[in-house]
């Protein structure tokens, strides 16, 4: 004990330790909080998502053909074009050549008859 301080002093001292102990505790647990159901709630306006796709960018024609072949620079190859034809059912396809528009074209059999047959960069295959 230290001389001039009082001995009733260290006894409350001791007993105010555990005491700040459990109050230390209980603060920290009563800042961290429990986890609930509303935990991972988001606060803000409700957001939705659009019935039908807006970008105007994205396009959304058809690519089998129904509105004819699209003109533009294709990066297919002749053997790419060729084998996605043939998928198509096309048979007996002769030389492919592409044209000014782009379109790879050839001559073919579909269905027992000779048809002109084009594919666009898009993969859109025309009977012409």
């Amino acid at each position: 004990m230290v001389e001039g301080f009082p001995s009733h002093l260290w006894e409350i001292q001791d007993m105010l330790r555990p005491m700040m102990g459990v109050a230390l505790a209980a603060m920290l647990l009563a800042a961290c909080g429990q986890k609930n159901a509303d935990h991972n709630k988001v606060e803000g306006p409700a957001v939705s998502a659009a019935a039908a796709p807006t970008n105007v960018a994205v396009d959304t024609k058809p690519t089998t053909g129904e509105s004819g072949p699209t003109p533009g620079a294709s990066s297919y190859t002749a053997d790419q074009a060729r084998m996605a034809i043939e998928k198509a059912g096309y048979t007996e396809l002769g030389p492919l050549n592409q044209n000014a528009n782009g379109l790879w074209q050839g001559e073919a059999m579909k269905d027992g008859k000779r048809v002109s047959v084009s594919i666009d960069y898009k993969g859109a295959i025309t009977a012409l």
